[in-house]
């Protein structure tokens, strides 16, 4: 499984620290985009990672920025990805299980780095539940592609 990684200039310390725990589990990291401690723009890293997801390049992908939100934002932008902004274990959780996130956006500012990474290990041991699930995931993508989400059969 490949995992890309994204981060600006305020999360690209904790995204380094978290593709090295991701390595260290057996996973395969590609870091996204020529971003060092000066500034760089958000927009430009969850584009690259976005894509990298929705074309199948990449299976999963992490984003990291101040707060998550300008990542999430932008990311959500690119058709087929569905980017969540989580805080905790149990929002990582159910953004897989019942949301089927693809892209993980973390605060790097808010959280510390073990919290992080047991966040990323939540998220990346959790699969799509499907059932009722797939349908309203379903209906996401209709939003996507211009259509009423009403119309979408059960």
């Amino acid at each position: 499984m490949t995992i890309a990684i994204g981060a600006d200039h305020r999360g690209l310390e904790a995204a380094r620290k978290i593709a090295e725990h991701i390595r260290a589990g057996g996973r395969e990291v590609r870091m996204m985009g020529p971003c060092d401690e000066s500034p760089c723009d958000y927009p430009e890293r969850a584009a690259e990672v976005a894509s990298a997801v929705a074309s199948g390049e990449a299976e999963l992908g992490i984003l990291l920025c101040g707060t998550g939100i300008g990542m999430s934002i932008a990311a959500n932008k690119v058709r087929g990805v569905r980017a969540a902004v989580v805080h905790d274990e149990l929002t990582a959780e159910l953004s897989r299980s019942h949301n089927d996130a693809n892209v993980l956006c973390l605060s790097a500012d808010l959280m510390g780095e073990q919290a992080l990474r047991q966040i990323v290990d939540r998220w990346l041991a959790t699969g799509f539940e499907g059932g009722r699930h797939a349908r309203r995931v379903r209906k996401i993508a209709a939003i996507e592609q211009g259509e009423d989400p009403a119309t979408v059969p059960d």
